[in-house]
């Protein structure tokens, strides 16, 4: 939950440079209306804000029910799935609100809207996929590589792009987005490695049950 809680802070940094935090946050409040509420940046954050007690909710129920099916890393194991849809959910629900581009944009030259950005945009695209490359190897033993997190990102960030371009969101589908989303969730697994390594290399240091004569 540190991690959510951090991504959340940053988040919050981010989208909050035009105002205070607090009357951005309490927006949707003064404003009833479900647009207001799903349909806005302040809006998602704010529901973020609420569904942490329900996240941490979640990582309890799974933990205690692994935890008595006898399942090693019960608690490892669900704050990293809870962590990785609390931490990536609402970055994806904000990147496919409606923008305010004429029609939907595709920019595919490397490094051009890169100049172009100001730093809180950089900043939340390095965040977008921040929780999943920190948590995914801790989780997924077949994820604990950088190359795979890199991997695995730009193809989530991929998606995306496309779902922005198809539902014409007046946004710029560009491809130095998913460089950055990608190099966000490439620094986050070097964040973790030193967990996901270890975990690693203590699964290679268990003894191997001996063959079974006849097989």
């Amino acid at each position: 939950m540190l991690v959510g809680l951090g991504i959340l802070a940053a988040a919050i940094a981010a989208f909050g440079l035009g105002g205070p935090v607090l009357r951005i946050l309490s927006m949707p409040l003064r404003r009833p209306g479900w647009n207001v509420w799903v349909g806005t940046f302040n809006g998602v954050v704010l529901i973020t804000v609420l569904a942490l007690p329900l996240a941490a909710l979640a990582v309890w129920a799974l933990a205690r029910r692994r935890s008595a099916a006898g399942v090693a890393q019960a608690w490892r194991m669900s704050l990293a799935e809870v962590g990785i849809v609390y931490g990536t959910v609402p970055w994806v629900w904000m990147i496919l609100l409606p923008g305010d581009e004429a029609g939907a944009v595709v920019s595919l030259v490397p490094l051009r809207d890169l100049l172009t950005m100001d730093t809180f945009q950089i900043v939340g695209n390095l965040l977008v996929f921040a929780a999943l490359g920190f948590l995914a190897p801790l989780r997924f033993a077949a994820l604990a590589s950088v190359p795979r997190i890199l991997a695995l990102a730009a193809g989530c960030s991929v998606l995306v792009e496309t779902a922005q371009y198809v539902l014409r969101l007046d946004r710029v589908s560009s491809v130095d987005d998913v460089l950055i989303n990608a190099a966000g969730a490439g620094l986050a697994a070097l964040a973790s490695r030193r967990w996901w390594r270890a975990t690693a290399t203590e699964l290679s240091d268990r003894p191997r049950p001996a063959p079974v004569p006849g097989r």
